[in-house]
């Protein structure tokens, strides 16, 4: 009896876990992603996406959930003719793929208890109709509480390296550009 008991109560604890993750909606305010590419060893061409959208479920013990959607259509490079030639079809082509989507699959960590950190968050990033794996290195996370919205806030950087070809944005790599990106994404979501 006494171990059908203590079986009952750890699947009590194990579904109260999951019963009370808290559900966090993106704030397009405080949510970006950036990319930089080399140019030829010369400079490095930057450019950035806002009004990100999506949604975040994070528990006490640490489960995640991250699902964001990036408009590439609102790409923004600080100059009108760069971005309209990164939105083309050369490239991001924002016309037939307007969004891009990262979804995580497993947050992960070191430590435990108060000295937990997270470390990173894998999952998957769809572009130009094309999902591949990456995870996101967090350069830092942290929750608190807003006193501007009376809630509880969540976010931190991250950041990653891809390589372009993998979905299929082959511009002019074979004339000497690098292919690989690095990707930084800054993340805040209010608990709902």
């Amino acid at each position: 009896m006494k171990r059908l008991l203590s079986s009952l109560a750890v699947a009590s604890l194990l579904v109260s876990g999951v019963a009370y993750a808290d559900n966090y909606k993106i704030d397009p305010f405080h949510t970006n992603a950036r990319f930089a590419i080399d140019h030829f060893n010369t400079s490095t061409n930057v450019g950035g996406f806002y009004g990100l959208t999506g949604d975040m479920t994070y528990t006490a013990g640490g489960q995640g959930k991250l699902d964001i959607t990036i408009p590439v259509d609102k790409l923004q490079t600080g100059s009108a003719e760069f971005t309209g030639h990164l939105k083309s079809a050369d490239l991001f082509n924002a016309e037939q793929h307007p969004t891009m989507r990262f979804e995580s699959t497993k947050f992960n960590y070191t430590g435990k208890g108060k000295t937990r950190k997270l470390t990173s968050v894998d999952g998957n990033l769809t572009l130009l109709g094309k999902t591949n794996p990456v995870r996101l290195y967090a350069k830092k996370f942290n929750c608190y509480q807003s006193p501007m919205l009376n809630a509880q806030v969540c976010g931190g950087d991250f950041s990653t390296t891809i390589d372009r070809t993998k979905w299929g944005m082959n511009y002019l790599v074979d004339v000497g550009m690098t292919k690989n990106v690095r990707l930084d994404i800054q993340v805040e979501a209010v608990k709902q």
